[in-house]
């Protein structure tokens, strides 16, 4: 836990510690990885390879640094220093007593070289994303165990009206900081966070040209975010060579800012669109890049609609961190334009998710799970309209529901 947040998946974090030798928290700088870290294993040594003096001592003798650390130790910011991770493999092989070695990385380390293979069967990995609104309210029911469990029902509250707070929620997002922060202040901490990033954390994983191109294609992104990604099309509009954007937009991905939802698709169907969707990982840092604020939520002007697309999905991919069950995340799209944003499958079993802003449904709300359904057949379970109003209602499809954004965390 957070000094102010309990965090949800500090129980799966313990269990893992006391069978596994190394165990790594990974997620963006700043969603409390130390804290987490340090409550959880008081009696550990800390080491922080944000101390050049020691990142300077572990990259030089790699397997003298772990000799002559204690049996038991946390390795906070570890993908500064990658060349560990053989000697962290090494001691491990001579003593592979549980929790050993808990590592926190701001960079994914599945994607380093050597990483994978250097401490496979020896490591675990944990996921640590921005605060949840769940955590943030200290809820204690998990939407997404409910809806895979079957649990929505109808449920009519009072007459049909909107829900209100969500867009200061969205605007606020999920990094503890700025969460206390005022409105202009929590905007200002976004801007200061990415970039620190890119001034900081990026040279540690890659060789960039120039960070203020970078910069420009996070801003380009927070606009895109909940849209299908086109390479091509930013590469254009930022004058820069494709494999540049690429290249880019991958570092992001490693420095977990954005994600690249990837399609669903059935081998047997030539009519679904294979490209993936790109999100933000915080709704707060693309409201504040997009220029978005929770005071224009009903100004039809603007559009939170990508914005509330990119919320819902962060809270589900992060509720299912929490779940002892193998999810995979993906969105629906055909050549009729059809969607939906996004497809949970665990085995055989599917389900879909759609998002809307408005408090009212009608009739052609939730076309995109019917033709899910269709596609999916017998291994569809049902699905969820995530809207603006107050009441559980049925959708024409079976096992299909309009459900109030606020049961992500209520």
């Amino acid at each position: 836990m957070t000094a102010q947040y309990p965090r949800l998946i500090a129980p799966k974090l313990a269990e893992i510690l006391t069978d596994t030798p190394v165990v790594c928290l990974l997620g963006p700088r700043q969603v409390g990885k130390t804290t987490l870290a340090r409550h959880y294993c008081p009696t550990h040594s800390y080491i922080n390879f944000d101390d050049t003096s020691l990142l300077a001592t572990a990259k030089q003798d790699p397997s003298g640094f772990i000799q002559a650390l204690p049996e038991y130790v946390i390795l906070d910011e570890v993908q500064r220093a990658p060349e560990l991770l053989l000697a962290i493999k090494a001691a491990v092989d001579a003593n592979r007593k549980p929790g050993r070695f808990l590592l926190t990385g701001s960079a994914n380390l599945l994607l380093l070289p050597g990483a994978q293979e250097s401490l496979a069967g020896r490591m675990e990995i944990i996921n640590l994303l921005p605060l949840t609104e769940q955590e943030v309210q200290r809820g204690t029911n998990t939407f997404l165990q409910r809806f895979l469990a079957g649990e929505i029902t109808a449920s009519v509250k009072g007459d049909q009206q909107s829900i209100s707070g969500v867009a200061d929620i969205i605007c606020r997002g999920g990094f503890p900081e700025p969460i206390a922060r005022a409105p202009n202040r929590a905007r200002q901490w976004h801007r200061q966070y990415i970039n620190a990033i890119i001034q900081r954390d990026v040279k540690d994983i890659a060789a960039i040209r120039d960070e203020a191109e970078m910069l420009k294609l996070f801003e380009l992104l927070a606009y895109r975010t909940a849209n299908l990604t086109n390479i091509s099309n930013l590469a254009n509009e930022l004058q820069m060579r494709r494999e540049t954007v690429e290249k880019y937009v991958t570092i992001l991905e490693r420095l977990f800012l954005v994600r690249r939802l990837p399609a669903w698709h059935k081998n047997d169907s030539n009519r679904l669109i294979k490209t993936p969707k790109i999100h933000l990982v915080d709704s707060g840092l693309a409201a504040t890049f997009c220029n978005l604020q929770a005071s224009e939520w009903n100004n039809f002007s603007t559009d939170f609609g990508a914005l509330l697309e990119t919320f819902a999905v962060q809270q589900l991919i992060t509720q299912s961190t929490w779940l002892d069950i193998d999810l995979r995340f993906s969105h629906y799209r055909d050549k009729d334009q059809v969607e939906v944003d996004l497809v949970i499958e665990s085995g055989k079993k599917i389900w879909g998710v759609e998002v809307k802003k408005a408090a009212s449904i009608q009739l052609k709300d939730g076309a995109g799970l019917n033709r899910l359904a269709a596609q999916a057949g017998e291994q569809f379970q049902g699905g969820i309209l995530l809207y603006g109003g107050n009441n559980t209602l049925p959708l024409a499809t079976k096992n299909c529901y309009a459900v109030p954004m606020s049961a992500l965390w209520e």
